[in-house]
């Protein structure tokens, strides 16, 4: 059993607020690569952004953490996610420039059944490049990419009880 600083219920609140936002906008699924925003919606602790890395959010379910393998142990240990629900793509993507970890992803995204839909990706982030973006634009032919950079932080915009009981600790 995980000891995390968030409860079951917290990160439901999280996902029911995100997910009103994102049918708000008709969308389908949002691809987060912000770690502070992967953190939020699913407690990721991990200092692997430096490979590509995210959290796929569809309208139902548990949010599916992605990355490199060596780091879904990490995921493991610092998310409330079933083990299912954590992918890992192999070693042979990493600065490979013959193939993107984004066609991993792409096929992620076609096994969960969302290679028709809207899907959201915060395009104007640090982690997220354009070469992924091309490979996700040649493998997802069908879907309908929409910028939603700063979606999920304004939604951790309005703290809960708990995010302010723990400010306050702090700043004591």
């Amino acid at each position: 059993m995980l000891d995390l600083p968030f409860s079951n219920q917290e990160f439901a609140a999280r996902l029911s607020k995100t997910r009103v936002e994102m049918a708000a906008r008709g969308l389908d699924a949002i691809f987060v690569t912000d770690p502070s925003n992967m953190a939020w919606l699913t407690g990721y602790d991990g200092w692997s952004f430096y490979v590509h890395q995210g959290v796929l959010l569809s309208q139902d379910g548990e949010p599916i953490w992605w990355g490199r393998a060596m780091d879904a142990a990490g995921a493991q240990r610092t998310t409330y996610l079933n083990h299912e629900n954590i992918a890992g793509y192999d070693d042979t993507y990493v600065q490979n420039p013959t193939k993107h970890p984004m066609e991993d992803l792409s096929k992620l995204i076609a096994a969960r059944g969302l290679a028709h839909g809207r899907i959201g990706f915060e395009m104007d982030n640090y982690y997220f490049t354009a070469s992924a973006f091309l490979s996700l634009q040649q493998n997802l032919k069908s879907v309908q990419f929409i910028d939603v950079t700063g979606l999920v932080n304004w939604q951790r915009a309005v703290k809960s009880p708990t995010e302010i009981d723990y400010m306050r600790r702090a700043a004591r």
